[in-house]
Order: structure tokens, then C-alpha cells, then sequence
């Protein structure tokens, strides 16, 4: 049992059934909640999953919403210490390694979590265990 930090691509990939990474999301993260891992979803992460649903109305907020809670899964705020160490890995990584997923990692340091789970292959060595639905 650890801390797991949730990025965007996994989340999305759960909900939508037609996304790529929908079977590799849902295993991940369901051997996530097996393990009994406590989950934590940065706040950019909360804000980035809602975009598609705020297009389609308020119902399918809350249906994240609800997901969320399910998991269970804390959404945790960006603080003035995370948001300067996102600046630090993105001013040493450079577009390997673009804010939003800059703030995720530096959340991860922040809480001293575990890992990372995220779809994204493209990121590069961070200090942080990063594991890539696949």
C-alpha cells in the first residue's frame, strides 16, 4: 500500500471506452485499488479530466465527480512549493516534459508519493517511479 498519483490520460482513459488506452488504464489502475493504494489526482490533473466534460454539461462533471469518489481519490492542490519544483523539472527537462505533466511529477515529490501512473511514454527520467499504462 503507497501513495499513487494519477495523471490526466489515465482517468480519461477509464471513462472513455473508445479511447486507446482504455484497457491498459482501467488494468492499471484497478490493480491500483487491489494493492489498496491510496490515490491522489493533482488538482491540473482534476481540472484537465473535466474539460470534455464541461462541454457536455453539467451531468457529466458530476459523473467524474462521482468516479473520483468511488475510487477513492484525493484531489490535491497545487502548492507554491510544487508549482515552483514543476518550473524546475520544466526548465530542466524542456518540452520533454510539458507543465501540466511537470505539475504531476511535482506533486509526486511533494507528497513523496510512490509512483506515477499516466499513458504519456514520452516523458523523460524523472525521480520519481513513473509507470506507463501500456
Amino acid at each position: 500500500m503507497g501513495l499513487t498519483i494519477v495523471d490526466a490520460g489515465v482517468i480519461i482513459g477509464v471513462l472513455d471506452g473508445a479511447d486507446a488506452h482504455h484497457a491498459s488504464a482501467r488494468r492499471v489502475l484497478s490493480a491500483a485499488v487491489t494493492a489498496g493504494d491510496f490515490l491522489a489526482v493533482p488538482a491540473s490533473v482534476y481540472a484537465e479530466v473535466l474539460v470534455s466534460p464541461a462541454r457536455r454539461g453539467s451531468a457529466a462533471k458530476q459523473a467524474v465527480d462521482d468516479f473520483l469518489a468511488d475510487l477513492p481519490a484525493d484531489v490535491e492542490p497545487i502548492t507554491r512549493q510544487s508549482a515552483a519544483r514543476a518550473a524546475e523539472l520544466r526548465a530542466t527537462h524542456g518540452r520533454r516534459l510539458r507543465l501540466p505533466d511537470a505539475l504531476v511529477v511535482a506533486t509526486a515529490i511533494h507528497l513523496k508519493a510512490d509512483r506515477i501512473l499516466t499513458t504519456d511514454r514520452r516523458w523523460p527520467k524523472l525521480p520519481v517511479k513513473v509507470e506507463v499504462a501500456r
